[in-house]
């Protein structure tokens, strides 16, 4: 049975991300630096009357250019709101997930965010767990 997905792009990167995880879509404002945090934490940021963790998701893939987006997913992990930034955001749509196989070759943490792949007009796309890229989330698996 299909599934919605969000379509974004990701370091570059054409990735599916289920809707469960998905709580909103936002254009990150202000985003205040947190002493001694991960370096894959970008920061704070407030959002409707909240703070959320921005997270720099390139470099929670392992890769060494620091992302520049400023749109993000809002997602929830183990109580708290973390803002994934994202290259652009696509589409939603349904979509069957499929096991990974050889369809697309994976290098580094790319590897530990997959859960399998979907294929939009016969192009497989990565379909990505954003929580494998929380930083204290990841450690703790």
């Amino acid at each position: 049975m299909a599934h919605l997905y969000l379509i974004a792009q990701v370091a570059g990167r054409t990735v599916a991300i289920d809707s469960d995880q998905v709580e909103s879509v936002v254009d990150i404002g202000e985003v205040t630096a947190v002493p001694r945090a991960s370096r894959h934490v970008r920061g704070l940021a407030a959002l409707r009357s909240r703070v959320v963790t921005v997270i720099d998701t390139q470099s929670a893939l392992g890769l060494d250019a620091a992302s520049t987006a400023r749109r993000a997913v809002i997602t929830h992990v183990d109580g708290h709101h973390y803002a994934m930034l994202v290259d652009a955001l696509d589409d939603v749509a349904p979509f069957d997930l499929l096991p990974l196989g050889c369809a697309i070759t994976l290098e580094g943490a790319w590897q530990g965010a997959a859960r399998g792949i979907v294929e939009r007009d016969g192009e497989p796309l990565l379909a990505i767990d954003l929580s494998t890229l929380v930083p204290h989330h990841a450690a703790a698996d």
